[in-house]
């Protein structure tokens, strides 16, 4: 099963996704942007502002056939329980806003470009904080963590939950760290019996 954790920056999907490896210490744990040297030509993007908003999204979509050759898939195909820290809904949040006024429905185009390869998650954690928040948290460290921003990728996000509610499980992430854990714990625990409980049904 492949489980991903989602939000803006400064959601606190980061400290819930390191708290899960003491709860689930046989799973595999990856992320993305990954550690690659396409995740590292990411990050260097992600450093530089007049990066071009297309050649942002196919460096990521880049990173993300590579995580899916090299991690996901193979991991799955163990049988083993991948939890990723942001997966292709990033994707469509992020460069989704990104390409606003770039591309028409830059969503769309975005779930066009990876539907032919990606393999879609389980079920999604999404933390959710106010986008000043979020900004507040994160420091505003690179281009894709200021508070505008921010807002424009919470719609897509919302957006995103509306087309498979069911696969969503949404979290206030603006509540005392430990209930966010506590709840996220849950909601991957609950997660994980209802995927038991279909697998022998079939």
């Amino acid at each position: 099963m492949l489980i991903t954790l989602e939000g803006i920056d400064g959601s606190g999907k980061t400290t819930a996704w390191e708290a899960l490896r003491d709860v689930y210490p046989d799973a595999v744990f990856t992320r993305e942007p990954t550690t690659s040297w396409y995740g590292e030509a990411v990050r260097r993007s992600l450093a530089d502002d007049d990066a071009d908003p297309l050649a942002d999204l196919f460096l990521f979509t880049a990173d993300h056939a590579d995580h899916l050759s090299r991690v996901v898939r193979p991991a799955l195909d163990e049988g083993r329980l991948v939890v990723s820290d942001r997966y292709s809904d990033s994707r469509y949040a992020y460069q989704g806003a990104a390409l606003s006024g770039v591309v028409e429905r830059p969503v769309e185009y975005i779930r066009g470009i990876h539907g032919p390869f990606t393999r879609p998650p389980d079920a999604t954690i999404y933390l959710d904080v106010d986008p000043r928040v979020g900004a507040e948290r994160a420091g505003a460290n690179d281009k894709f963590e200021h508070a505008g921003y921010l807002a424009a990728v919470q719609e897509n996000y919302e957006r995103l939950i509306g087309y498979e509610p069911e696969r969503f499980v949404r979290v206030d992430g603006e509540r005392p760290p430990e209930e966010v854990l506590e709840s996220v714990e849950s909601a991957v625990e609950r997660i994980l019996d209802a995927g038991e409980g279909s697998a022998r049904e079939n």
